[in-house]
């Protein structure tokens, strides 16, 4: 139960802090349904491989939270330069990858 909890508040603070970004950001209303969609891809993907690598391998905790962010910038700066008029895209995934993944350190 507690793996549901915490991939249904990642994903709701995520998504709160990315869409809050993206209107900073200045990104078009148009493409605020590709930054929803593209967190609710890769957001439960990332918790859950961050989950996994907490009960099977502790001491490669870090190195694994690294290389599961870095493929959500690179998935979701993908999705953004294919299907939405974002400028900036990989910038822009870093920069919401970034807040959310410090935003989550600091709960």
């Amino acid at each position: 139960m507690e793996l549901f909890v915490s991939l249904g508040v990642s994903l709701t603070l995520t998504l709160i802090l990315e869409v809050l970004l993206a209107l900073v950001w200045r990104i078009g209303r148009q493409d605020l349904p590709v930054v929803v969609l593209a967190n609710v891809l890769t957001n439960p993907a990332v918790v859950l491989g961050h989950w996994i690598a907490l009960l099977y391998w502790p001491r490669w905790l870090v190195p694994i939270t690294l290389a599961l962010e870095l493929g959500a910038v690179a998935a979701e700066g993908e999705v953004y330069r294919r299907r939405s008029q974002i400028r900036h895209p990989w910038g822009f995934s870093l920069a919401a990858n970034a807040l959310s993944f410090c935003a989550g350190l600091l709960l």
